[in-house]
């Protein structure tokens, strides 16, 4: 405890990361306060069924990425899923498109003019989920709207797709001007809104009569934490690998005698592929906006909103799955390591240097990729059996799936940002070892 307090007095210590910290909590804040700001022309009294629509399914995951902006029908209805739906189109052209390509490789030039597609891209996604929703809250809620016509129509619009650029305006400041990436920090802030009223509403459904008590409700927070724990482990993973084990996975039985690491991650994707996978399976209930009166468009999408259905889980886990190599192919880099390993000398016992080495990672990498992206796609459909066994719809959430991924993900970059920032300056870092992931001091590890 003495610790944790004379860490924290370091903290404020250092003006710069002072100033960082106090920007990304005034820019939270301003986020949360627009997410209560309700449309022009909509009265919030009247939104009772839009709420209870948006209690659970795949439009309480998307309420809850939108902080609750979603059910209130605010200027912040459509959070910040627009722009990470954008993101992910630009990236998958990254692999497709020559163009993009070409931009990837053109350094912090390419790198802004790619950022600048997708913002442009942000507001046509924006401008095309915009009517959707306007549909499904005239639908919804027919008496919460006070003045309904062309100018309702284009002043909702306009200022949904203007929240939407602002709520990512507020998240490059953050990561420009505060702690952490500012896209991450909007979601998780969201979903941390979210988590008292859930725990509210679980701890008060044990309390009835069928509920099971107290000891029932005591039961679930273990187990709550348990899978934080695993979740814990799985954002983390480890930072490297040793020699002797990655030449095992891959058939080479050349050990070498020092025992040396790969500084290779058996979760190299982090929680994107959540995002990105979460992103896809949002389409369908977004789609079925458009369509309130439709039975066969709200038949097909029920399958997709339910989060519960055998269909929406095995599809959420494939993309999981698939998303992870993806993201793993575009963040490692076996040639570029393969290269910085020569030219700092280090070297992997039993394989030549250049191109054998970066066949040797490759090879690896595919091989750590599999069991970390079932683990993850495990983790994330784990929601599925909480709520089949009885808890609480949005309570159920935060038992591993996006909500509990990105959350973690989210708080443990953060924290190592700030830790970063004691240790450069020769402070003691958060946690008594000094650093909040394991070490890497070995010779390859080092090279790298």
């Amino acid at each position: 405890m003495k610790n944790l307090i004379t860490t924290l007095r370091n903290i404020f210590k250092i003006e710069d990361l002072r100033s960082r910290i106090l920007n990304t909590l005034g820019f939270l804040v301003i986020y949360r306060l627009g997410a209560h700001i309700v449309l022009p022309g909509v009265d919030p009294a009247g939104l009772a069924n839009l709420q209870a629509q948006s209690e659970g399914g795949i439009l309480g995951l998307i309420d809850m990425f939108a902080g609750g902006a979603f059910s209130q029908a605010s200027i912040f209805a459509l959070g910040i899923m627009p722009y990470i739906s954008a993101s992910i189109v630009v990236q998958l052209l990254g692999i497709a498109v020559p163009y993009f390509q070409k931009l990837q490789k053109e350094g912090e030039s390419g790198r802004k003019k790619m950022n600048q597609i997708t913002r442009w891209l942000t507001v046509l996604v924006t401008l095309g989920q915009a009517p959707g929703y306007i549909v499904n809250l005239k639908a919804q809620s027919p008496g919460a709207i006070l003045m309904d016509g062309t100018g309702f129509w284009f002043t909702s619009i306009l200022i949904l797709t203007a929240g939407t650029l602002f709520v990512m305006w507020l998240g490059e400041r953050i990561t420009e001007k505060g702690i952490g990436n500012g896209i991450s920090l909007i979601i998780m802030i969201g979903i941390i809104a979210r988590l008292p009223q859930s725990l509210r509403d679980e701890f008060m459904s044990r309390l009835n009569e069928q509920g099971g008590g107290l000891v029932i409700f005591l039961v679930e927070i273990v187990a709550l934490f348990a899978v934080v724990a695993s979740v814990i482990l799985l954002v983390q993973g480890t930072r490297r690998i040793p020699v002797q084990f990655a030449k095992k996975i891959v058939g080479n039985k050349q050990y070498g005698g020092v025992r040396q690491y790969i500084p290779l991650k058996v979760n190299a994707a982090g929680v994107m592929p959540i995002i990105f996978a979460q992103a896809i399976m949002f389409i369908p209930a977004t789609i079925a906006q458009f369509f309130p009166e439709s039975a066969s468009w709200q038949g097909f999408a029920g399958t997709f909103t339910d989060f519960t259905s055998f269909g929406y889980n095995i599809t959420f886990a494939t993309l999981i799955i698939l998303f992870t190599y993806f993201y793993t192919a575009i963040s490692v880099n076996p040639n570029q390591m393969a290269e910085d390993m020569k030219k700092n000398g280090g070297f992997i016992p039993g394989v030549k240097p250049g191109k054998k080495t970066a066949e040797f990672i490759d090879d690896v990498m595919s091989k750590i990729t599999l069991p970390g992206s079932f683990f993850l796609a495990f983790v994330a459909i784990l929601p599925t059996f909480a709520s089949l066994a009885g808890i609480n719809s949005n309570f159920a959430q935060f038992y591993g799936g996006t909500s509990l991924l990105i959350l973690v993900g989210v708080v443990l970059d953060t924290l190592q940002q700030i830790e970063s920032h004691l240790l450069m300056r020769h402070y003691d870092g958060l946690m008594k070892s000094g650093r909040i992931k394991g070490r890497s001091s070995s010779a390859v590890g080092a090279a790298v």
